[in-house]
């Protein structure tokens, strides 16, 4: 599971919803593994703006990467400050979870994660 994806993921429970603590789901025990991918500064670019940038930070901090600033890059800063460039596509494009779990800061619950694979499946009881 790429570190980008978990930034468009909230709990799937249904008494969640209303919660803004349900986004992020925040990584546990995470296995990462990493994968060497063909820099793309455009899609960088233009995934930029889609990004929540307040659960990028938290997300980055909790899997014990470098504090990422405080606001985004513009679109002209990120074009033009390489080093930014290289390691937001290290830590959106090229870094997964492997194994782990994501956990809801609201209700509790933990989807597992193995292969790299995370299971939304909900029990009866929480859909």
């Amino acid at each position: 599971m790429k570190i980008l994806s978990l930034n468009f993921l909230s709990c799937a429970v249904k008494a969640c919803k209303a919660s803004s603590d349900s986004f992020p789901l925040h990584p546990k025990d995470a296995e990462l593994a990493h994968d060497d991918v063909e820099l793309n500064p455009q899609l960088l670019v233009n995934v930029l703006p889609r990004i929540d940038w307040k659960a990028l930070r938290t997300t980055s901090t909790e899997l014990g990467f470098p504090d990422l600033p405080e606001q985004p890059p513009t679109v002209e800063e990120l074009e033009a400050n390489e080093t930014m460039l290289k390691e937001l596509h290290n830590l959106l494009i090229e870094t997964q979870i492997m194994e782990g779990k994501l956990v809801c800061a609201n209700c509790g619950h933990e989807y597992g994660i193995r292969e790299g694979i995370a299971n939304f499946l909900l029990p009866s009881h929480l859909v």
